[in-house]
């Protein structure tokens, strides 16, 4: 549980400026400032909300072993890849 303390200050800057969080290391590879699709910020804050919200379910199930928490191991990769699906999708309908 200590250790979830830097991961959510990871996830809420991430969500706060997805832009510098997607940069993070690599903005030495380029020579000018690479310019981020609306799409790939918006994934970044979404897959943070998911995460923020979804690790603890995961934490509680397997601190207290309430089984049917553990179906949170499913269901968030299933949401995060319907929400990819959603974002990315809904830019070629537009």
């Amino acid at each position: 549980v200590v250790f979830m303390i830097p991961v959510y200050g990871l996830l809420i800057w991430s969500y706060l400026d997805p832009e510098e969080s997607l940069l993070f290391g690599k903005r030495w590879m380029y020579n000018e400032e690479p310019e981020l699709s609306d799409e790939a910020i918006r994934y970044t804050k979404f897959a943070s909300i998911v995460a923020m919200v979804g690790f603890p379910f995961v934490i509680i199930s397997f601190i207290f072993e309430i089984y049917l928490l553990r179906f949170s191991l499913v269901i968030i990769p299933l949401v995060m890849l319907l929400g990819a699906f959603k974002i990315f999708a809904g830019k070629k309908d537009a």
